[in-house]
């Protein structure tokens, strides 16, 4: 039995899955971000998910063969590596995990564990690769001065539309509309009280306002739509940084895949210029459809390291169950 758990700065979602490729039991849990909840709220989040997903499949800790948790920010300040690593303690045996970044659940989930590079873009923005055992990130230095194509990136870029819009520095499109609709304001200013006070500034919340951009952007507003593009940029050059750390040769196709909320919600909007963006820097990357959701990836990963990778048919077991499994951890 292995272990999955994707984490991230608005939900963290956990399965188990056997060695046969069979999905024995999903839970979800709230955003799993150290820097906003703390370590101690970490470490209760994490064993409280566990205890949860084991309880649903039947199952006790010693079934467990391995676990992989992906946790966001994991590797960013070497100080706190060693803390970090030792919060599964508290429901697994230190023997019987690993702790790493979440960008690796999407890589492995989307490509299988194979050779190539994935795109984060959820709440926050990262890049990860591997090639013949080498890896390699770009990007996802956090929401103050990084995390670009996010969705908290772009809603950050929308509000600063609206304010421009609304005091006359951008022309008025149907952005402007769309928020004073959705928060049923008559004096634009209150989108402060709103950001800053209701929503606390939290992250995660804020990173929610980016359906305003791109609602506006599938009715037509211009500005709106050129935020959506500088995401496609921005991810595609994390993308191109990531394929020269790994030295790709120049002819050497690259399969390239993506994950996050943000991608599951704009779509061709952002997928298109996101493609036509990498096609731009290089010729052989390959985008494709992500195969498998993070959470499966994590899971798949523990298999990995554990030195027991599930057979192909056992993957295309899980591929068989994918569709279902987002439904189910989307909700």
């Amino acid at each position: 039995m292995y272990l999955g758990v994707d984490g991230g700065g608005t939900k963290t979602a956990l399965v188990i899955i056997d060695r046969d490729g069979a999905i024995r039991a999903t839970h979800q849990a709230p955003g799993s971000y150290y820097l906003t909840i703390g370590l101690d709220a970490l470490g209760t989040l994490l064993a409280d998910g566990v205890n949860a997903v084991l309880a649903k499949a039947g199952l006790r800790t010693a079934d467990l063969d391995f676990a992989f948790f992906g946790l966001p920010a994991h590797g960013e300040d070497t100080a706190l590596i060693g803390a970090l690593n030792r919060l599964p303690e508290k429901c697994l045996p230190a023997d019987a995990y690993l702790c790493g970044n979440d960008m690796v659940c999407g890589w492995a989930g989307s490509l299988l564990c194979r050779d190539g590079i994935n795109i984060v873009a959820g709440t926050g923005s990262i890049c990860y690769g591997e090639r013949g055992g080498a890896t390699a990130r770009s990007g996802g230095w956090g929401e103050l001065f990084s995390d670009e194509g996010s969705a908290y990136w772009i809603a950050c870029r929308g509000l600063n539309l609206f304010a421009r819009m609304s005091d006359g520095r951008a022309a008025r499109g149907p952005l402007y509309e769309i928020v004073r609709r959705c928060l049923n304001i008559t004096e634009d200013l209150d989108l402060c009280g709103h950001v800053y006070s209701r929503l606390e500034g939290d992250r995660a919340r804020i990173a929610q306002l980016s359906k305003w951009v791109t609602q506006a952007a599938h009715e037509g507003d211009g500005q709106a739509m050129v935020v959506v593009r500088d995401a496609a940029l921005e991810l595609a050059l994390m993308v191109d940084a990531t394929r020269r750390q790994l030295g790709f040769a120049a002819a050497e196709p690259v399969a390239v895949s993506y994950s996050g909320g943000v991608f599951d919600n704009v779509g061709a909007m952002l997928l298109e210029p996101f493609t036509a963006s990498l096609q731009a820097c290089h010729p052989g990357y390959r985008v494709c459809e992500p195969v498998l959701p993070p959470a499966v990836g994590a899971a798949l990963y523990a298999a990995k390291r554990h030195r027991q990778p599930l057979s192909d048919a056992a993957i295309e077991r899980l591929r068989a169950q994918s569709g279902a499994l987002r439904r189910e951890l989307d909700t």
